[in-house]
């Protein structure tokens, strides 16, 4: 009699338009919707735009010569190299193993959006820290990723390129930060709003 309340009240929900946590679409009985992989390289990508975005912007507000200016610097070019390569990575990987698609409840228009993000993101953060590298190996500047190593300069020294290119590639930045914005506003909303289980599939799988 339990279970068939219980089925009753979650059939009601789903009529409703309210997703819950027992609901079939949100059921990880046929596996998890991202393998541990996917979760990890995601977790890994988000700590580093989380840190790169906010470095970029702080170092050029800093006076330059400054030690905390330059440390920045090497840590922005650091994190935006480590994510060219991670993100192809990504891309390889999700090719090969597609993630489960996302709960049929939730509209159309959400199911556009999302993946207007996703595909918007992996364009900028695989595009934008080549036009950095770019820009910088113009400038000429030296880029150092984790203090371990320097990467090549893929340009001779170009003042004007240079000068075209990084701006360009501070306004990507911010693009990138908006998209972020909007993407934590997405993960809030389904968390806090509609109460599935779209934050766990990236936590728990």
């Amino acid at each position: 009699m339990a279970r068939l309340v219980r089925s009753t009240e979650s059939a009601r929900n789903t009529e409703c338009g309210m997703a819950t946590f027992d609901s079939p679409a949100d059921s990880t009985a046929d596996g998890p919707a991202y393998s541990a992989t996917a979760r990890l390289l995601h977790w890994i990508t988000a700590i580093g735009v989380l840190t790169m975005v906010p470095a970029g912007i702080v170092m050029v507000q800093l006076e330059w010569g400054s030690t905390l200016k330059n440390n920045l610097y090497d840590y922005h070019r650091s994190v935006g190299a480590v994510l060219m390569v991670l993100i192809i990575v990504r891309i390889a990987y999700r090719l090969f193993n597609p993630p489960r698609p996302l709960p049929s409840d939730i509209p159309a228009w959400q199911h556009g959006m999302a993946k207007f993000v996703h595909v918007s993101l992996y364009a900028l953060l695989l595009v934008n820290p080549f036009i950095g590298w770019v820009g910088t190996s113009a400038y000429p500047a030296k880029i150092t990723v984790f203090w371990l190593f320097e990467l090549p300069a893929i340009v001779e020294k170009n003042r004007p390129l240079s000068d075209f290119l990084l701006p360009i590639h501070g306004y990507l930045g911010l693009a990138t930060a908006a998209l972020v914005v909007l993407h934590l506003a997405g993960v809030f909303y389904h968390q806090f709003v509609r109460r599935d289980r779209i934050l766990m599939r990236m936590v728990t799988g």
